[in-house]
Parts: C-alpha cells; sequence; structure tokens
C-alpha cells in the first residue's frame, strides 16, 4: 500500500515541456505571427493591443524583425516599416501617454532598431525621460498609474546600446527600483495602481500579471534574483499555481497572464520549469502555454476554451515559452544587405531633436528630463545642450551653469561646485565619465549624464 502510494503521489517522468516541444513551439509561433503582417509590411493596427509586441517576441524566438516581410517583398520588411511608423510626427497619437513610448522602446529595440536614434527628429529615450515625475522620482507619469513605471524601468534597464551596455545611470535605474520596491504588496506582488505609502491598498491582493512586469522590472534595473524582493514575489506566484500548471488570475486562467507571470520569471533567472513550478500532476506554467498554442497553426488561445487564436495571446505565450522577458536582443538578420541595426548616426542641422538629461549631484535630487535643441550641424556641444535645458520638460533640470559661454570646464552646476576631488563629470551612453567641458562632443541620441564626485 505504502508503494502504490508513493507511485500514486510521484510526478510523472517527463511531464515538463521538453526541449523539442518548445522547439516546435517557437517554430511555429513565429509562422503565426508572421501572419499577422499587413501587406504594407505593418505590425501597427489602429489603438488596443497593438501587434507591434509581435517584435519582442520574434526576436525572443530567434527572428530578426528585418527578415520579416510580406510576399518577401524586402521594400517592405517589418523593421523598415515600424521605424517609419515611429519616426513619424503623428506618431503615436495627439494624446499621447508615458507608456506609448516604453512600449515603443522595448519593440524597437527588440526588431534591431536604437530606439533612441529612430531618426533625427524622434529619441524615444528623451520622450520617455520627458514624462520623469520631478515631485515624485521615481516615477514615469501619474503616480496613480504605477503600471507606467514599471514599463519605464522595463525599457530603461532592458534597451541596451547597440554595444549591449547599459545606456542610462544606475543611479536614474535604482530611483525606479526604490519606487517599485515600495509599491509591493504584502502578499509579494504588484498590481497596477500605486500602493506605496498606503497600508490599505499594500494589504490588497496582488495581480499575476503586474507581478511578473514588476519583478522583471527590479531584474533588469540590476536588482539579483536572490533579492528578497524577489523571492516574495516568487512565493506569491508558487501560491497561485493551479494543477494544470497555470496561475490562477484575475481574470482566470489565460494565456496573457500565464505569460507575464512566466517573462517575470525568466527575466530574474527563475526556472518557470522548475521544482517550484511543478504542480503536483507534474504539470508547469510553460506545459501550460505550450497547450494552449494551436498545432500546426502556432496561435494561442486567450482562454482554454476558446477556439481561435488571439494575436496578443500568441504574442505573451510565445515570448514566455522562448525564455525572454518583455523584450530580447535582436538577432542579426539574415537578409543581405539588411545590418544588425538600424539608426540615424548623426543630427540633421535645422531640424529640432531631443535629448535625454540626467543630472546627479551625489544627493537624493536626482534630476532628469528632455532636451530639446535645434544643432547646426552632425554633433552638438555639451554646452549647447545644458543650454537648450533651461527649457527642457519637465523644467528644473538646469537651473545655472558656471562658465555659461565658451567652451571650458564645468566648474559648477545648478549651485553645485567643483572643489577638491570632487568635480562635474559627464558620461555619454554609460560610457566611462570624464570631466565635463563644455566643448564636449555630444551626438545624436545620447543619453547625456552629469554627476558630481570623485
Amino acid at each position: 500500500m505504502a508503494a502504490c502510494a508513493l507511485l500514486m503521489s510521484a510526478v510523472p517522468a517527463h511531464a515538463t515541456a521538453s526541449p523539442s516541444q518548445i522547439a516546435t513551439s517557437r517554430t511555429t509561433g513565429v509562422t503565426y505571427l508572421k501572419s499577422l503582417q499587413a501587406a504594407d509590411g505593418s505590425y501597427v493596427t489602429g489603438g488596443g493591443l497593438s501587434n507591434e509586441w509581435a517584435f519582442s517576441a520574434l526576436a525572443a524566438a530567434g527572428t530578426a524583425a528585418a527578415d520579416v516581410a510580406p510576399g518577401g517583398d524586402t521594400s517592405k520588411n517589418a523593421r523598415l516599416v515600424y521605424r517609419n511608423q515611429l519616426a513619424a510626427s503623428s506618431w503615436p497619437s495627439t494624446s499621447p501617454v508615458v507608456t506609448d513610448y516604453e512600449r515603443g522602446i522595448l519593440n524597437s529595440y527588440a526588431a534591431g532598431i536604437d530606439p533612441a536614434r529612430i531618426g533625427p527628429g524622434r529619441n524615444l529615450v528623451a520622450d520617455l525621460a520627458a514624462y520623469w515625475q520631478t515631485a515624485e522620482p521615481g516615477y514615469y507619469g501619474p503616480s496613480a498609474n504605477f503600471n507606467g513605471t514599471v514599463f519605464g524601468l522595463l525599457a530603461l534597464g532592458g534597451a541596451k546600446t547597440r554595444s549591449g551596455g547599459q545606456r542610462v545611470p544606475q543611479s536614474l535605474l535604482n530611483a525606479s527600483v526604490a519606487t517599485v520596491r515600495a509599491n509591493q504588496h504584502n502578499d509579494g506582488g504588484w498590481n497596477y495602481s500605486k500602493a506605496a505609502g498606503d497600508p490599505t491598498a499594500l494589504a490588497q491582493g496582488s495581480d499575476i500579471d503586474m507581478t511578473g512586469a514588476a519583478m522583471a522590472s527590479l531584474c533588469v534595473g540590476g536588482v539579483p534574483g536572490t533579492d528578497a524582493a524577489i523571492v516574495a514575489a516568487k512565493n506569491f506566484l508558487k501560491g497561485k499555481l493551479a494543477s494544470s500548471g497555470a496561475f490562477n488570475a484575475m481574470f482566470g486562467v489565460n494565456t496573457d497572464s500565464n505569460g507575464w507571470a512566466v517573462s517575470g520569471l525568466n527575466a530574474c533567472g527563475i526556472n518557470p520549469q522548475g521544482t517550484d513550478f511543478t504542480s503536483g500532476t507534474g504539470k508547469t506554467p510553460v506545459d501550460f502555454l505550450v497547450a494552449q498554442q494551436f498545432k500546426p497553426g502556432g496561435g494561442f488561445k486567450y482562454l482554454p476554451t476558446d477556439t481561435s487564436p488571439s494575436p496578443y495571446a500568441s504574442v505573451d505565450g510565445l515570448r514566455a515559452v522562448a525564455g525572454a522577458g518583455f523584450t530580447a536582443t535582436p538577432p542579426a538578420p539574415t537578409t543581405a544587405g539588411e545590418p544588425a541595426w538600424a539608426a540615424t548616426t548623426g543630427f540633421t542641422a535645422g531640424t529640432a531633436a531631443r535629448l535625454a538629461l540626467v543630472v546627479d549631484d551625489g544627493t537624493s535630487n536626482l534630476k532628469v528630463c528632455a532636451v530639446t535643441l535645434t544643432p547646426t550641424g552632425t554633433t552638438t556641444t555639451l554646452g549647447d545642450v545644458l543650454d537648450a535645458a533651461a527649457t527642457a520638460t519637465p523644467s528644473g533640470c538646469v537651473t545655472s551653469v558656471t562658465p555659461s559661454t565658451g567652451g571650458g570646464t564645468v566648474t559648477a552646476l545648478n549651485g553645485t561646485a567643483n572643489s577638491g576631488s570632487s568635480t562635474w563629470q559627464v558620461g555619454l551612453d554609460g560610457a566611462t565619465a570624464t570631466a565635463a567641458t563644455r566643448a564636449t562632443t555630444v551626438h545624436l541620441g545620447d543619453t547625456v549624464s552629469l554627476s558630481y564626485g570623485s
């Protein structure tokens, strides 16, 4: 009887999704996402849940956006068309919100487009910086919409430079990391609304989807997977695991919630098919996702009872099964003549451009803004950036600079003067900081970071 009971309680062998099953899921999932491309090469749809999130899933599955073209017409490849859409003055709309730019950063990066160098007049990183909340440092957009801050951190931490480096200073990421930590609920998870400072809100139950996104944002922001906040989030998700391998989400068992949760685990280096995420029947969240996929079509259902695939669920499902967080490093295109990256390399004289500026004086008074200037050549100078920052968004990023003209060394900024070994230094796109001079050359798309210290 004891032996029989042991056999009945044991996890079935090979119950988790196998490498071959995952490989098949990736291949067929890509086939389905390719079928969503419009005849003009576009993935961006009007309103709602845009199919442009497909770029994150395609990259995760090893397919370059530049290789996706309707009927093989490379003049309409998905990367080229998407870049043109992002560069248009009409994008994203007449009433944009912060998540428009965050979505654009995550997906342009996955598509192999430098998000800070979409075109001479489009820098998505600077566009996001304009939503920095001076009164509530660490938040992007209205703090009540906590979702905007989570995806801001995901975008700035996840979209690396073309050489694979971190494009923004760690101090900027740390500010939002602290904000995400402050919004973690007592049960270890998060939801879309702000909870920081509100005991009632912090005591409310968390959401599967937002927990996956928030924990991913912490990890791409530099928090290790062993951190107490990540462990608490992991335990929250573990407690929501059903026998089918799905997570019991706020809106019931579904592919999107499962995909976000798995992407959160992926981003933090936590195995979604490990012991903690294997149910008593031997099923894992990846098992559930693979089971939601139509065969051989490759699309994913939203609900287990659905009889047709959902584009949005297919993106979330494939990206998670492929092992990614909320974006992915773009694979090199295989189409002849297509470069690894699409990027504009220089300013266009007379065309207004935006740059992201971060000013860190060594205190908690971090300043972040988007600076708009009209260059006279293909490059500009730090002096010109500082002068233009007088009218930056949000305001107050730069209130004074010494010297105020010429190309000399910056000796004081915002009332903080060089003293002994503590001086103002400048770093561009995460490169090693050097002495800040007004003559320092600044290129299109550079994230300009000024820091005070030794």
